[in-house]
């Protein structure tokens, strides 16, 4: 599977978050499909001597249309989400967007009601910097 553009950048940027890096990629097998969602991470929660686990799908919105990217995004995220419910169901799915991507077009009204609707969470990195720069759930 080809990684996307700024795959060890958010990598990266989620190590200095804290994030230890699990899988890369995180695959799995359902029925007869072989799913991969570029990156599984978790963090140990001193407080209660627990983990949080994440999934994360990486996305540039670089080599197609806006618009086309985005139909995949959401796409693979609501497949992604459902197989993480079948088989990880405590591991919570991020897709993963260069800030500038945001800035640009998550500001339009039917992107955001497609975002809050379809319950998508986002990380948003900056991938010069390799630091992630906001967390949206």
């Amino acid at each position: 599977m080809a990684r996307d553009l700024f795959h060890q950048e958010v990598k990266e940027a989620l190590i200095k978050d804290g994030w230890q890096v699990t899988d890369d990629p995180l695959s799995f097998k359902i029925g007869k499909m072989q799913v991969q969602i570029d990156l599984g991470a978790e963090r140990l929660i001193a407080a209660e001597k627990n983990s949080e686990r994440i999934a994360i799908e990486i996305k540039t919105f670089g080599s197609l249309s806006f618009i086309t990217a985005l139909y995949e995004a959401v796409g693979k995220y609501i497949i992604y989400r459902n197989v993480l419910k079948q088989i990880q169901p405590d591991r919570v799915l991020f897709l993963a967007l260069p800030e500038s991507i945001f800035d640009r077009f998550f500001d339009e009204s039917v992107i955001k009601e497609t975002i809050f609707e379809e319950r998508i969470n986002l990380i948003l990195y900056n991938q010069t910097d390799k630091l992630i720069t906001k967390w949206i759930k």
